[in-house]
């Protein structure tokens, strides 16, 4: 089997020697080449046609957003970003997966910790998992673009919750179903990206001035309103209770669920847990298969409609798979066909 060729883009010497040095070690890898900054990147591209480019963000000479646009439109290669923890780090990030990067790794506070084990096998598995994408995929999806006023809602009981769960190419994903809900929606809309801590805030925000609803990231405490979105936080597992007559969100930071945090299948446990059943729950592109089985508790718990993203529009079919092989989807559509059934199982 033909290894998968790298090239590593970052304007730090060390970064560059201990990126390559992880990446030698796995034996389905191997680095052709590293650049310093963009413009050295996009030659080392055309000389050395690498399977797959990982892209510092910030780099003099040409940063990484505009080396990204040239390599979507150019070569279109699967590019995976190493983002700074700085919220300057986390908005260039957001904006590169809108242009089309398939993926991203947190590089650590300290340069030292990234030689860590578990920071290892995250690029790794990252690296991997991009090197399989279409990337065509995408960058195919369509994202909204216009800044679109808000609805204010009346007070009301609210009537239906809406569970999203998604993963790899998610950020943009949601940019391609959030904005298309009504803000006179009669329900609240929950969340759950794999993301790490620093990062969800950046994406909240990015999709409440796109939406007619508002979005923003979770807090503890907060009490579920229709016409509102909420996005669980990097690092915590985001689960609804019920006080005072209100669904109220909670958040956890001491468990890993289906080895994540925050997890789909801990987001849809608490909605099963507290007997919800006006339930539309959304699951979309993403490695692996969280969310499977709490889909399938959400089945066996009675009045839920559960939708899922089409193999073809999915960046990665993973979660969406996993679901429909346990047989917990009632529908599967293309990305662009979600927030469609998402209404008509609401009833409008």
């Amino acid at each position: 089997m033909a290894k998968i060729k790298v090239l590593i883009v970052d304007d730090s010497a060390f970064m560059r020697k201990i990126l390559t040095d992880i990446m030698t070690e796995d034996s389905r890898l191997e680095v052709v080449g590293t650049a310093k900054n963009g413009e050295d990147a996009l030659e080392q591209i055309r000389k050395l046609k690498p399977d797959l480019v990982t892209l510092d963000v910030e780099m003099p000479v040409m940063d990484g957003i505009t080396a990204l646009e040239h390599i979507v439109k150019e070569f279109r290669i699967p590019v995976v970003m190493l983002s700074s923890l700085t919220r300057a780090g986390a908005d260039l990030t957001i904006k590169a997966l809108e242009i089309g990067a398939v993926d991203f790794i947190t590089k650590p506070t300290s340069i030292f910790k990234i030689n860590t084990d578990e920071i290892k096998q995250t690029l790794i598995e990252k690296v991997i998992g991009a090197s399989k994408v279409s990337i065509s995929k995408v960058s195919s999806a369509s994202i909204a673009s216009a800044v679109k006023p808000k609805h204010e809602m009346k007070p009301g009981r609210l009537k239906n919750i809406i569970a999203i769960g998604t993963s790899t190419g998610g950020p943009r994903a949601l940019q391609s179903v959030i904005p298309l809900i009504p803000g006179d929606v009669n329900g609240s809309v929950l969340i759950v990206q794999h993301m790490p801590v620093g990062f969800t805030k950046s994406l909240a925000e990015r999709l409440n001035t796109m939406s007619e609803i508002e979005v923003k990231e979770a807090e503890h405490g907060d009490i579920l309103k229709p016409g509102w979105g909420y996005l669980a936080p990097g690092g915590y597992q985001m689960e609804v209770v019920q006080r005072g007559g209100n669904y109220v969100i909670q958040l956890d930071d001491s468990k890993i669920v289906s080895g994540h945090r925050p997890s789909v299948d801990a987001m849809l446990d608490s909605i099963v847990d507290q007997n919800i059943k006006n339930t539309i729950a959304v699951i979309m592109t993403g490695m692996g298969a969280d969310g499977t089985k709490g889909l399938k508790r959400l089945k066996d718990n009675g009045k839920v409609k559960i939708i899922a993203q089409d193999e073809e529009s999915c960046v990665v079919y993973g979660m969406p798979g996993s679901a429909v092989k346990a047989n917990t989807v009632d529908v599967e559509v293309p990305l662009d066909k979600i927030t469609n059934e998402i209404m008509k199982a609401m009833g409008v």
